[in-house]
Order: structure tokens, then C-alpha cells, then sequence
């Protein structure tokens, strides 16, 4: 038996993902750039038996079977092949947070799935090559490979479309607190909406003016200016759901309270707060600032009965954790 165990974090976007120029290789139409989160993990140990009929799958303590098992059986299946391996696989999944709820679980899921299978299968591959492995599962998966800041480059085809850092976990201390307003696994995943993003006539000019965005987000981080940073994360916040709205069939994540907690983080900027939110594929909302704003934010939180529900910023909480980015590797 091979057995190793391998841990990522989610990724919280500032520049978003949303749609494939390839479903298959999961080739982004357009880059993105994102910041890994410490505190929540996926940890997952992939065991190769010969005694195994088939692979199986356990999330939480729970047989997965159908999709879900297909999906990972996919992604193993191009270790297998490149390790020259036959034997099935057991994978053990868990998480510390809400799985398929808008919080990137495939993301931390499928990197650490590609760094434990790698690592049971004696496949020493670089950081770029685990990164590419990890898009195949999941895209945004990408991200969760290499540390700190990092940018998923769309290149031309499969050999350079992969994620690299452009600055390490310590370069600048932000906070993200996740605004839980929804555990529940939503109606459409990811994969289903990059899919029918085309439908939108608003993608073509999201993705059109996606490297402006990137630009003003790249030079933002690496010059730690939090209001560019604020303005092109809501702005490409808002583009993504817009298309999301407008494609077909039409997907509505926000929940009323999505709602409130954006507002609130408008108001709170305007009171003179370091604040400003993003929200990916679900309800649930990214409350970002300066680690040293974060008890204003988590006071601010505390006095309304509307977020006082929802948002979780104490020390140990699996739902929202103020960290500073991380790296992967543990």
C-alpha cells in the first residue's frame, strides 16, 4: 500500500475565474489572481491498495459515490497513468469549513487531492506541474498550489496555464473574515455555471477588460494599496454575478443577506473603515481589510442583528478565521 496525505487552503478571487475557453482542460478565459487563506483546510490521504475493486471516496466521514467519485477518479486516473500505477485508490477527505457553499472547497479539495496522490504515487512533480494537475480538477485549484498572493496565468494552452505566486504570505497582512450566511450546498456548482457562461452577452466584455483589471489588482497588492485593491475587487465581484444573472439558465446566488452584508461593508468604507467584499459562486460573503482594521470590522459586525447571525470572526471559528494568507505546503 502507498499512502500519503496532503492539506491545501481555499483562495479567495479578488480577480474571478468564471469560464472556460476549454471545459475539459479547464482552460480559464481569462487569469485570475487570488489570496490563499490560512486556518481553513482541506486534508485529504490517498492510499493505493491492490486490494481495492474500484476507488472509493470519503468526504467527512461519509461514502461519496456518483459524480463526486468520477470526478476524483478523473483527476487520479492522470497520476496513474503517469506513474505507470494499475492499483485503485481509497481518498479520505475532510473539511474545517462548509463544503460547496461558495467558499472554494473544490479549490483547497483538489490541490491537496493532486499533492497527496503525487506524493502516494512516489511522483515528484514542480510547483507549475502540481498546479497544472490541480486545474484539471477543479480550476480555481490552481491557486491553492503555490503560497500567498498568487496569480493563475491562462497561457496558451495545457502546459502554461498554471498559478504562480506574485507575493509571499507576509507580504502584506490582510484579513479576510467569511460572512456565513449559507452552509447549504448550492443548487449549481461551478462547474455547471463556467460552462454556461457564454450565454451571458455580458461575458465577452468582462473578459475582454479582464486584463485592466488585472493590472490595477497585480500593481494594488504589490504596492499594498488597499483602496485600488477595494474598487477592482468589488467591481470584478459584481461583473461575475452580473454575467452568472444574465446567462442561461439565469444564476442567482445572493441571498438577502448577501445583500446586507455588502451594503453594511459599503457604509463601513465610508465611514472611514480600510473594507470591501467579494462574493464567488454561493451566498456567502468575504469581508476583507487590513489585519489591523479587523477588530473595527468584527465590532461593526457584532452591533447588527443581521450579521451578528451570520458572521464568525472569532479565533478557532471553522466558518471565518481572521489569518493572514498562507502557504499550502504543511
Amino acid at each position: 500500500m502507498h499512502s500519503a496525505t496532503g492539506q491545501a487552503h481555499p483562495n479567495i478571487a479578488f480577480i474571478k475565474y468564471w469560464g472556460n475557453r476549454d471545459d475539459a482542460l479547464r482552460l480559464p478565459a481569462n487569469g485570475s489572481i487570488s489570496m490563499n487563506l490560512e486556518g481553513l483546510y482541506t486534508r485529504t490521504t490517498v492510499s493505493f491498495q491492490r486490494s481495492l475493486p474500484f476507488d472509493e471516496l470519503i468526504i467527512n466521514g461519509r461514502e461519496v459515490t456518483g459524480q463526486a467519485l468520477q470526478r476524483v477518479s478523473n483527476l487520479v486516473d492522470l497520476v496513474r497513468r503517469r506513474a505507470g500505477l494499475s492499483m485503485q485508490a481509497e481518498v479520505v477527505s475532510e473539511n474545517n469549513f462548509p463544503s460547496g457553499a461558495g467558499i472554494a472547497s473544490s479549490a483547497s479539495a483538489f490541490a491537496a487531492l493532486a499533492m497527496a496522490t503525487c506524493a502516494a504515487a512516489d511522483l515528484k512533480l514542480s510547483e507549475a506541474e502540481l498546479s497544472r494537475l490541480a486545474r484539471r480538477g477543479s480550476g480555481s485549484a490552481c491557486r491553492s498550489i503555490p503560497g500567498g498572493f498568487v496569480e493563475w496565468r491562462m497561457g496558451e494552452g495545457d502546459e502554461d496555464s498554471h498559478a504562480v505566486s506574485i507575493a509571499p504570505p507576509d507580504h502584506w497582512p490582510l484579513a479576510d473574515c467569511i460572512a456565513v450566511v449559507s452552509e447549504s450546498t448550492k443548487l449549481t456548482g461551478s462547474t455547471q455555471g463556467h460552462a454556461i457562461a457564454s450565454t451571458s452577452p455580458l461575458q465577452s466584455a468582462r473578459v475582454t477588460d479582464a486584463p485592466r483589471r488585472l493590472d490595477i489588482c497585480r500593481r494594488a497588492i504589490l504596492d499594498r494599496d488597499f483602496d485600488a485593491l477595494a474598487a477592482v475587487v468589488e467591481l470584478d465581484s459584481d461583473m461575475m454575478h452580473a454575467v452568472m444573472m444574465t446567462s442561461a439558465p439565469a444564476l442567482h446566488y445572493w441571498a438577502p443577506t448577501t445583500l446586507a452584508v455588502m451594503s453594511s461593508v459599503r457604509q463601513w468604507r465610508r465611514e472611514g473603515l480600510a473594507v470591501c467584499c467579494s462574493v464567488d459562486a454561493g451566498a456567502n460573503v468575504h469581508v476583507i481589510c487590513p489585519v489591523e482594521h479587523k477588530d473595527g470590522i468584527a465590532s461593526a459586525c457584532s452591533r447588527s442583528p443581521v450579521l451578528r447571525k451570520c458572521s464568525l470572526p472569532a479565533s478557532g471559528a471553522p466558518h471565518g478565521l481572521w489569518k493572514r494568507p498562507a502557504t499550502n505546503r504543511k
